[in-house]
């Protein structure tokens, strides 16, 4: 389908997909990262290096299956056609394993919480693969960065409502019972039960029950294709020959490549980001969640300058700028602790003047928070973007699963990597430290890569390519 003939969705069609993110990122925002998160490994588990340990274990056996499973289930979408049922049939995963977190008090079994979790994270994961793959059919090329960015950023907005709601309504004080609006939290929750963290699953399960409709009543789906039983035959053999295909289009295998690296860091940044911090600092849910706020606030901002910046610079300048701010907060975030920062050149004081985020340390640490704010969401909406200008809608399914396999491929290796230098040092500290790899590894592939990837017409592996 040319870029010039193609029919361009409706407004509330393209309004449909971009909701998708708002449907899914209250997973992402409030369970993984800000609320859940920091509340398995500070709380349900009796040590935080080993909670960490445990949730990393947990992030990587939910890549290795992601990155197994998404190119095949993507190459399939690509022949049986529509791409709703397969959205429909994991969206079911999701809300059973998100509701069933509910269950995980204090004392109990670790490795069936984490079991939820994760099949929740594959289950999003997947539908995720088959709602990219729709964006090659709604608008021209030239409108990708623009659309991938601002739903990115409706994603985020959607997070902070759902964290806003969680922190002033749900989470409240162990000490006091009370929230940071001063009430009572709803439904009675006990907080000492760890009943508001606990709430976040069931709570995120529903908000994407309600809003992944639009998309299904508006948003134009792909023709009807094969039966399932030949389209799995068929997209198995498909698979192996674009395997070897995308070798040999230069330009994308080093973008996926790329990716793959620098993707792990960001995705372990995200998932552990507001563990490490809660343990460091002895952060409250309702720091945790201030702390979430405050990052999403400047996430939007930073999806609605990347928005403008991926039209007119393109999308590999925007994903390179955003690599370098998360460079910039990780070595930040490692470097600061109880009374200093960079890694002790510039002490502080350690008295808490009281309040939130009391001390200078912690402070520092918010001000490195609005860096990783700024680049996270516009490092993957325009990664996303990247990979729709370089692929035809025809093959953006199986594309777009390699992509997330490019996402996901090595992403237990991050988490596992974290988890054991954790576990070995019995330092959260070092741990993180292995993030710094991963994104200074993408970032020097990616900067010899060509943008549109396939624009190059080279035939050789991964050497470098006229960018």
């Amino acid at each position: 389908m040319s870029d010039v003939t193609m029919q361009r969705a409706s407004g509330r069609g393209i309004w449909g997909w971009m909701f998708f993110d708002w449907a899914a990122q209250p997973f992402f925002t409030v369970v993984t990262t800000f609320i859940f998160g920091p509340y398995f490994v500070s709380r349900l588990s009796a040590d935080p290096a080993m909670g960490q340990a445990v949730w990393g274990y947990g992030l990587a056996a939910a890549g290795l299956v992601i990155a197994v499973l998404s190119p095949i289930l993507g190459s399939i979408a690509d022949q049986t056609g529509p791409r709703k049922p397969w959205i429909a049939f994991f969206a079911t995963i999701k809300i059973v394993s998100l509701s069933l977190l509910w269950f995980a008090a204090p004392g109990s079994n670790l490795f069936l919480v984490v079991l939820f979790f994760s099949l929740a994270s594959v289950a999003a994961e997947f539908s995720t693969v088959f709602n990219d793959s729709m964006m090659p059919r709604l608008v021209p090329k030239a409108e990708i960065g623009k659309i991938s960015n601002i739903a990115w950023g409706l994603g985020y907005l959607g997070g902070m409502v759902a964290l806003v709601f969680v922190v002033t309504m749900l989470a409240g004080s162990p000490e006091t019972g009370k929230t940071i609006a001063g009430l009572d939290p709803l439904f009675g929750l006990d907080p000492k039960l760890g009943e508001d963290a606990r709430a976040t699953g069931p709570l995120s399960a529903l908000w994407y029950l309600v809003f992944i409709l639009p998309m299904f009543l508006f948003t134009p789906d792909a023709v009807k294709g094969m039966p399932v039983g030949p389209a799995v035959r068929q997209g198995l053999s498909e698979l192996k020959s674009t395997l070897a295909e995308v070798r040999k289009r230069v330009g994308i295998f080093r973008f996926l490549v790329a990716r793959m690296i620098y993707q792990d860091g960001v995705n372990a940044l995200l998932s552990l980001g507001g563990a490490f911090a809660a343990a460091m600092f002895g952060w409250s849910i309702t720091e945790i969640g201030m702390f979430g706020i405050i990052l999403n606030v400047v996430a939007i901002l930073g999806c609605l300058v990347a928005a403008r910046l991926d039209t007119a610079l393109g999308s590999k300048v925007v994903v390179m700028i955003a690599l370098v701010l998360l460079f910039i907060a990780t070595v930040g975030i490692i470097s600061t602790g109880p009374g200093y920062t960079l890694f002790g050149w510039l002490q502080m004081p350690g008295v808490d003047t009281g309040g939130l985020f009391g001390t200078p340390a912690e402070k520092a640490y918010i001000l490195y928070g609005l860096l990783i704010g700024l680049a996270f969401g516009p490092v993957q909406a325009s990664s996303r973007s990247y990979m729709a200008r370089s692929v035809t809608a025809e093959e953006a399914g199986r594309y777009f699963g390699i992509y997330a396999l490019a996402g996901r491929a090595t992403s237990f290796l991050a988490p596992f990597l974290i988890a054991t230098v954790t576990a070995l040092s019995a330092s959260p500290r070092l741990g993180m430290a292995v993030i710094i790899l991963f994104l200074l590894g993408g970032m020097a592939i990616l900067a010899g890569t060509p943008y549109p990837a396939d624009k190059t017409k080279q035939r050789t592996g991964l050497p470098s390519a006229a960018s």
